[in-house]
């Protein structure tokens, strides 16, 4: 009778692809927990978010990364550093294509095609949307245009069709190593980012065009009690048109955006929440490198 003990594996895991292709979802679903923001505008994620799955004999890292684009300005630049860390020190690469994206020769795409040592899970999300001759089709398009990818996946993250397969494939993957993190730990982030990104989301979700994208959220105060956490958070815009926007006709909107993410809070931190949401201006923060380091954009 074999008593040898299974062996504990641990590796990180990166989720890259474009914006809104599902990677969040597809994070959320594969950690059984909402850790990532969740809109249908692109560009929502910005950060690089850890999301710690453990098992008996497993720790899986993901790293939920922010959409690849082309950068603009210092904002962007900050956070494609964020993905191509994630590179760097991934043993598992997970990249999120959809069913919709158009195939257009790119600079991570020919990347990944020199990545010869980690494996590559190539994942075409939201299948649940297409027939399954568009399905197929786009299956042989990847097979043939990332030879090396070690597997070509159809997913649905919000169906969670093929995540159960994806994670057993994940695993097998993953290198003999003892954790990196404590087991009962679910993510690298402090309770703070959260707060702050539930508000961020509310802004995504109830401003229109411009106006998301120009907003950083800061938590000036969380103190958490016996049975209420008491937080003060500033929302900062680019410009003095924007704040108006944000607050609102008599405060209306500023409101909203309060009462929905407490509402969030309390579910999140299983405790009452009393939050207080000013809004301030700090001009042309995107590209101002002191400002994305107060926020926490410079690695």
């Amino acid at each position: 009778m074999n008593t040898e003990p299974t062996p504990h594996r641990a590796g990180f895991v990166s989720i890259i692809g474009k914006p809104n292709v599902g990677k969040s979802t597809l994070m959320n679903a594969l950690m059984g927990e909402r850790l990532s923001i969740v809109t249908s505008k692109a560009q929502t994620t910005r950060h690089r978010i850890l999301g710690i799955l453990n098992g008996d004999d497993f720790q899986l890292v993901y790293s939920d990364t922010p959409g690849i684009i082309q950068p603009k300005y210092e904002l962007h630049n900050a956070m494609m550093s964020f993905v191509y860390s994630s590179l760097e020190d991934a043993d598992v690469i997970l990249f999120v294509t959809d069913i919709y994206e158009k195939h257009d020769e790119e600079p991570v795409v020919e990347r990944l095609r020199k990545m010869q040592d980690t494996p590559i899970l190539l994942l075409v999300n939201k299948i649940d949307q297409a027939d399954q001759a568009e399905v197929e089709a786009k299956v042989e398009y990847w097979r043939q245009h990332l030879p090396n990818a070690a597997r070509v996946l159809p997913i649905s993250a919000l169906e969670k069709f093929g995540t159960g397969e994806l994670l057993d494939l994940v695993l097998g993957y993953l290198p003999v190593h003892p954790p990196y993190y404590p087991k009962d730990e679910l993510t690298d982030k402090p309770e703070r980012f959260f707060a702050a990104e539930m508000i961020r989301e509310k802004i995504f979700k109830l401003y229109k065009k411009e106006v998301p994208y120009s907003c950083e959220v800061a938590i000036e105060e969380f103190k958490e009690e016996d049975d209420i956490i008491r937080m003060r958070a500033t929302i900062f815009v680019e410009r003095a048109s924007q704040k108006g926007i944000i607050i609102g006709q008599q405060g209306m909107a500023l409101k909203k955006v309060g009462t929905w993410a407490r509402e969030e809070m309390e579910k999140f931190f299983q405790k009452k929440v009393f939050l207080e949401i000013h809004v301030k201006v700090n001009e042309n923060w995107r590209t101002d490198p002191k400002a994305l380091n107060r926020f926490g954009y410079q690695q």
